[in-house]
């Protein structure tokens, strides 16, 4: 799965990025369909809501956003600091890990109930493992099995409903090897047949448990999957390679 899927290292601030938000230092507001905001302008306006994305991980409170302001208005007026930026990289770092794995587990209760709801919908099973198989459309023939190529076309969100990917939106389902992707896909698609499609609801430890990936899964998250299973193909064996035919015996002289 791709997250596109799907996903996985946390990513640094880096200069270039950070000038974006300085233009949320400006005096001037505008509002993105501002009608006195040129295109241009709504441009570097959609690069600072891109990297405020970035930011969003440290969960910033105002008045740490301050610092962070005063921060950029230093480097990018040319003012000297006796701070060694070198020196903080792995603190920035270790600081955007501990702040997500917070937002994660203020969560986790969430999931929980979350998954709880979906067991008691029409149609859906728990299964041992702890997830929650609504099938929406029954598919026909076999089922793939785990070492098995599927293609797939599929939507996954977060348990308020936000979409953290989706292969409809690319225009291109995706296609793999079944035992290559989370647990809890690894077990809902070998429920489905060719043509069906269902919903998968996925304890975090069914789908990136305690690291999460990407900017929108955190640690702990507990996801939602529509998949529809177009179809899939059995891997051959590779054949083993064929002996040299053995030469008979010649009769003993006598």
């Amino acid at each position: 799965m791709n997250s596109s899927a799907i996903p996985k290292k946390l990513k640094t601030i880096t200069t270039n990025t950070a000038l974006a938000v300085l233009l949320l230092t400006g005096t001037t507001v505008f509002a993105a369909d501002s009608p006195s905001m040129t295109e241009d302008q709504k441009i570097l306006y959609a690069i600072g809501l891109s990297v405020s994305r970035s930011l969003s991980v440290f969960n910033l409170t105002p008045a740490e956003f301050e610092f962070v302001k005063q921060g950029l208005t230093d480097a990018q007026t040319g003012k000297k600091s006796s701070l060694e930026l070198a020196t903080y990289t792995g603190k920035i770092q270790e600081l955007a890990k501990a702040r997500r794995k917070v937002s994660g587990e203020n969560q986790v209760a969430a999931g929980k109930d979350f998954l709880e709801k979906a067991a008691k919908e029409k149609g859906a099973t728990k299964t041992a493992s702890g997830m929650v198989y609504t099938s929406l459309v029954e598919g026909k023939g076999e089922s793939p099995k785990a070492s098995d190529v599927v293609k797939v076309n599929y939507r996954g969100t977060l348990i308020n409903g936000e979409e953290f990917d989706s292969s409809y939106k690319r225009g291109k389902p995706l296609e793999f090897k079944l035992d290559n992707v989370i647990k809890c896909w690894v077990e809902g698609v070998q429920k489905m047949k060719p043509g069906g499609k269902a919903k998968m609801v996925c304890p975090p430890n069914l789908a990136y448990g305690d690291n999460g990936v990407g900017e929108m899964i955190l640690p702990g998250a507990t996801l939602a999957f529509e998949v529809e299973l177009l179809e899939f193909k059995q891997i051959e064996a590779a054949k083993p390679a064929s002996a040299a035919p053995v030469k008979p015996a010649e009769p003993a002289k006598k």
